[in-house]
């Protein structure tokens, strides 16, 4: 429990200055972002299941909240705080949904493909739109390309000692990050140019500064919204609540392995959705569970959520005895911080590997990528859901297929579809590598039918090696029956090895049996091939 407590304080000597970052991403005042430390933290540790699982402000979520609240309030004002804790609350609700209807599993139809290209184009956007902070120019749009526009043509009366201040602060994080890694080095950088504020009046230079931040503990309550401003709030909610579904399962799912522990992504559901419920209440905004984060609660030694909760009764302290000096901190060391996540975010090694081993999903994280800067995160997240998808369906559309041949040792390979292409003289192992249904059966039907090629390649038999095929639908059971007959008209006959229990019951269950015979039907590969030699099957 003290090595616990202790990575909870080195926690949340590194995490304070970038949750305040987070709030610069996510539009909302500064103080908010020690908020997400404080209860949304604790709730997690009570309800949700992983012991390493770190949930407070993340960059992924806080810009989809602002992305999505962007046109519906100014930045950081009261109305908007409204907006952003009832998101909260929508997030939670939809979370504590998920795990009514048991829907933890969702977070695997996000491919670790479009994650890396999501989150690399929410590095991209997040980066470019705290740049201008950076360089004391000021960024009035709300689209990437229109603040890249914005950005050019004010560089020349870019603010030197914003500039400076901005520089200095990246030197020294980078500095201390190379030859000094375990000093918080965004830390020392905060505390360091904020006393130099506060001595030499960096706000008399011109160097913007925070103003006065809101000490104290965060009041609980929520205020009531009028009925015709929940709907616009809704697929915010929902793309939160995705986000936070698909990056906190992968991120805790990780650990567990890592660490061999048990983990109920349900359960964490409940304590997600009991941490933006928590969020809701005590006036921030939406919650996630931060890869970050815990790679910062698990470096310090921490091996359980009593670590949380000693970082949340640190930043109580600092909630109430230490917001007076955070009023001269610089608003462009803000958006350095901003800019040092937003460099993370994006995954050069994660987009190389894939175009070297993969080139068709690097065009799948790329259009993500391009989605997100080009067309904003909720957008993105919308697309990595579709792009994810259609890659299962393509997969399952087009699944490996080939002929089974013997090769050397007695072992089976398996040869490309190709007309005249057989396992020996009048026979055919074809193997098809997924479940059958109304999508691909037809591909199924065109390939036997290309490999028996009925009258001419002297095939008599066709054997499909059913073993990945664990599904048979209604619609293939008929194409099943169609190709059977063409087969039978040709005098070749149709039969299964190695057929899944589930196969064999739909088999029945669509009257399959009746068309293919038991005597068509083998446990295995070497019992059909044995079954042609003898030439004893009926056909």
């Amino acid at each position: 429990m003290l090595r616990d407590a202790r990575a909870g304080i080195t926690l949340a000597a590194m995490n304070i200055p970038q949750v305040l970052g987070y709030t610069r991403i996510a539009g909302m005042p500064v103080v908010t972002g020690l908020y997400t430390l404080l209860l949304p933290l604790s709730a997690f540790a009570v309800f949700g299941s992983s012991r390493y699982l770190v949930v407070s402000a993340d960059s992924a979520t806080a810009a989809i909240l602002a992305g999505g609240l962007g046109g519906l309030a100014p930045f950081a004002s009261p109305h908007y705080v409204v907006l952003a804790g009832w998101v909260a609350l929508l997030t939670g609700a939809f979370l504590l949904l998920g795990r009514l209807l048991r829907l933890g599993f969702i977070a695997d139809f996000l491919s670790q493909t479009v994650l890396i290209g999501f989150l690399t184009g929410v590095g991209f956007q997040v980066g470019i739109a705290v740049l201008g902070e950076t360089m004391g120019l000021p960024v009035r749009a709300r689209t990437t390309v229109g603040q890249v526009g914005e950005i050019w043509r004010g560089l020349p009366t870019l603010h030197v000692a914003t500039l400076l201040v901005s520089g200095s602060v990246l030197g020294v994080v980078l500095g201390l990050r190379r030859f000094a890694p375990k000093v918080p080095g965004a830390l020392a950088a905060v505390v360091a140019v904020t006393a130099a504020s506060a001595i030499w009046g960096f706000s008399a230079h011109g160097i913007a500064i925070i103003g006065p931040v809101a000490g104290g503990l965060p009041r609980a309550g929520l205020h009531l919204l009028p009925w015709k401003e929940i709907p616009p709030l809704i697929p915010i909610a929902g793309s939160c609540a995705i986000m936070i579904v698909t990056q906190s399962a992968a991120t805790a799912r990780a650990y567990a392995l890592r660490h061999h522990q048990r983990l109920s992504e349900n359960q964490d559901l409940v304590g997600l959705a009991a941490a933006n419920a928590a969020a809701a209440f005590t006036g921030t905004f939406v919650v996630n569970g931060s890869p970050t984060q815990t790679a910062m609660v698990e470096s310090a030694g921490g091996q359980s959520q009593f670590a949380q909760i000693s970082t949340a009764v640190v930043v109580a302290c600092v909630l109430l005895f230490l917001t007076r000096p955070l009023q001269y901190l610089p608003q462009c060391v803000l958006g350095v911080l901003v800019l040092l996540v937003a460099i993370h975010l994006i995954d050069v090694r994660g987009m190389i590997a894939l175009r070297q081993e993969s080139p068709g999903e690097f065009a799948v994280a790329l259009i993500t990528a391009l989605v997100v800067v080009l067309a904003g995160v909720e957008q993105g997240i919308l697309a990595a859901m579709a792009l994810s998808l259609v890659r299962i369906v393509r997969h399952s559309y087009r699944p490996p297929t080939g002929v089974i041949q013997m090769g050397a040792g007695g072992s089976w390979k398996s040869i490309p579809v190709a007309r005249g292409v057989v396992t020996e003289p009048g026979l055919v192992l074809y193997r098809f590598g997924a479940a059958l249904f109304y999508a691909n059966a037809n591909r199924f039907a065109e390939e036997i039918l290309t490999l028996a090629e009925p009258g001419r390649s002297g095939v008599r038999w066709v054997i499909v090696d059913a073993e990945a095929m664990t599904d048979i639908d209604y619609s293939a059971a008929r194409v099943i029956t169609e190709l059977n007959s063409q087969l039978t008209i040709a005098d070749v006959a149709l039969g299964f090895a190695r057929m899944p229990p589930s196969s064999q019951a739909d088999f029945e269950r669509h009257h399959l049996s009746e068309v293919i015979p038991p005597e068509r039907i083998f446990d295995r590969l070497h019992d059909s091939l044995a079954a042609f030699e003898k030439r004893d099957m009926s056909r």
